[in-house]
C-alpha cells in the first residue's frame, strides 16, 4: 500500500476539503483527488462522499481511518529505527571481561544518554563483515595479523596498549616476585588454552614466543576462565599471561598473584575498527571519548608486534 495515498487520505479527512490537504502536503487539489481514488480502488471500497461543504468520511472511510493512522505511526517508527542517531551504537568487545570491555562501560558512564548495544564476536573476519554489513558500528580488535591487511574501507586507530601480568599460583617459583623481566620466563610453563589458531591474539602470542623464547601451551580444552585459574592456583609448574585491564575474581583461598612484567612489558595493542561511511553520530563521540581517555602506545620499555598497526 502507497504510503503517500494513506498520508493524502488523513490529511483530506482532517481537513474535510481536498483543497486544505492539497495546501498541507503542498501538492496540487488535483494530485489528492488522484490520490484518493488511487486508495479507493486498492480498497475498493469509496471514502468520501462529496458535498457542499467539502468531502466527508464514508461509513467505509471512518472505519479505515484510525487503520490509516496507524500506518504512518508503525512508518515512521520504522524509518526511526535506522536514523543515524536514533538507533544503539552497536559495538563489538569480544568478551565481556577484557579490556575493550572495560572501555565501553567508561564511554556509557561518561555518556549515559547514547544508546548502546554491547556484543561478542570471536574472530576478526565475522567483525569486519559485521562493520562493513551494517550489523555492527564498530569492534575493538588488534591489527592487522600478517597477511590479513583490513579492507580499504575499514578505518582503525590504536585506543590502547595493554600490559600483560603474569598470574601464578601461591606455590609457583614466581609467585614472590615483585616484577617479573621478560627473559626470566624463558623455561616457565605458560598455559593459555583459549588460544584460537587464526585469530589475531593467537598471531601475537606467536610473535612473542619467537621473540624472547617462551614457552606457551595451549593444549586442553577451554573450559573458561574460572576453570583456568582454579588450575593455576593449585599446579605450582603452571601460570598464565592475563591483561592488566581484565576483570577477575576468584576465591581468597586460591592465593593467586598478578605481578607486573618488566624489560620489556609486552602490551596487547586493542584498536577500535568501523567503516568510513558510517553516519552514526554517537560513533564520533565514541571515538573522541576514548582519544581523550586513554594513553598513548609504543611507550618506551614495551613491546609488541611488528605487524601492529600504529594509527
Amino acid at each position: 500500500m502507497d504510503l503517500d495515498t494513506v498520508r493524502t487520505f488523513v490529511a483530506a479527512a482532517d481537513a474535510g476539503q481536498f483543497q486544505e490537504a492539497a495546501a498541507e502536503l503542498a501538492v496540487t487539489q488535483q494530485a489528492v483527488s488522484k490520490r484518493i481514488a488511487a486508495l479507493e480502488r486498492n480498497l475498493g471500497v469509496r471514502l468520501f462522499t462529496r458535498t457542499a461543504r467539502g468531502a466527508e468520511l464514508t461509513i467505509d472511510g471512518q472505519a479505515f481511518l484510525p487503520h490509516a493512522r496507524e500506518l504512518l505511526r508503525v512508518a515512521e517508527r520504522a524509518v526511526a529505527s535506522v536514523r543515524p542517531g536514533r538507533r544503539p551504537l552497536r559495538v563489538d568487545v569480544i568478551a565481556s571481561r577484557g579490556a575493550a570491555s572495560g572501555l565501553m562501560r567508561g564511554f556509557h558512564r561518561a555518556h549515559p544518554e547514547i544508546d548502546l548495544d554491547v556484543v561478542m564476536l570471536l574472530d576478526i573476519e565475522t567483525a569486519v563483515t559485521a562493520i562493513r554489513s551494517g550489523a555492527i558500528d564498530a569492534s575493538f580488535r588488534a591489527v592487522a595479523a600478517p597477511g590479513r591487511p583490513l579492507p580499504e574501507d575499514i578505518e582503525s586507530v590504536r585506543v590502547l596498549d595493554e600490559p600483560l601480568q603474569l598470574l601464578t599460583g601461591p606455590a609457583h617459583a614466581l609467585a614472590g616476585a615483585r616484577s617479573v623481566p621478560l627473559a626470566q620466563l624463558a623455561g616457565h610453563r605458560i598455559w593459555m588454552p583459549g588460544i584460537v589458531p587464526g585469530t589475531e591474539w593467537a598471531a601475537y602470542y606467536d610473535d612473542l614466543v619467537a621473540e624472547f623464547g617462551l614457552t606457551i601451551e595451549a593444549t586442553g580444552p577451554n573450559f573458561g576462565s574460572d576453570a583456568l585459574l582454579d588450575t593455576v592456583a593449585d599446579t605450582p609448574a603452571l601460570a598464565t599471561f592475563m591483561g592488566e585491564h581484565t576483570r577477575l575474581v576468584w576465591p581468597a583461598d586460591h592465593g593467586l598473584r598478578r605481578i607486573p612484567v618488566t624489560d620489556p612489558t609486552p602490551v596487547y595493542p586493542h584498536s577500535l575498527l568501523w567503516h568510513r561511511d558510517n553516519p552514526h553520530p554517537a560513533l564520533v563521540t565514541l571515538r573522541a571519548h576514548l582519544a581523550a581517555t586513554t594513553v598513548g602506545h609504543d611507550a618506551a620499555g614495551t613491546w609488541a608486534p611488528g605487524w601492529v598497526i600504529p594509527r
